[in-house]
């Protein structure tokens, strides 16, 4: 099934629809849904090497205007539609404790949020129930995630072909590392 899966995300990341698909998946993500982007944006640099910075922008623009969707559903919609998502994700109760944090260290929180396997749509709902100031969301959101896609992008047009050959043939162990990173960005979260 994981081999079907890779040669269908490799048939879309080909198609004409691949560009449309990426900008909604990078902007869900940032707000509500749990698969990361880079399960399109990886095979569709591979697939379009030549359009590396396209579809990396693309990636960015989406995925900040997701975040701007998450900074949305806290500053207006908390109670009804925030509040559940973090009981979802188990962050809660934990949840004023980091709001305090907002208060000294937003613009990194949003940063490292854009960058790392923390759930990056936690830190979008935060912004907007702490109200951290819209512009300074803004930079710090597309400086990190354009740093994260622009980057990936970058090692897949430079070494495509080989990245392709070690994804083909260690796809299994790729995917459990990839979930073994998601499952950690949900421990770090509870954590803090």
């Amino acid at each position: 099934m994981l081999r079907k899966t890779y040669d269908w995300t490799m048939r879309l990341a080909a198609t004409r629809y691949a560009l449309a698909a990426l900008a909604v998946v990078s902007f869900l993500e940032s707000s509500v849904f749990p698969i990361p982007p880079d399960v399109l944006l990886i095979p569709m640099v591979l697939a379009r090497p030549r359009q590396a910075w396209l579809i990396a922008g693309v990636c960015t623009l989406a995925s900040v205007a997701g975040g701007f969707a998450g900074y949305g559903i806290g500053l207006f919609l908390f109670e009804v539609v925030g509040q559940p998502i973090l009981e979802v994700y188990g962050y809660l109760d934990r949840f004023e404790a980091f709001q305090a944090l907002y208060n000294e260290w937003g613009a990194w929180i949003v940063a490292a949020g854009g960058v790392t396997p923390i759930p990056y749509k936690v830190i979008t709902i935060a912004s907007g129930v702490t109200q951290l100031d819209p512009w300074v969301f803004g930079i710090a959101s597309v400086l990190s995630r354009g740093a994260r896609f622009f980057l990936v992008a970058a090692l897949l047009w430079a070494w495509g072909d080989p990245v392709r050959a070690f994804i083909e043939r260690r796809l299994g162990l790729l995917v459990t590392l990839g979930f073994v990173l998601l499952l950690g960005g949900f421990l770090a979260l509870k954590l803090l």
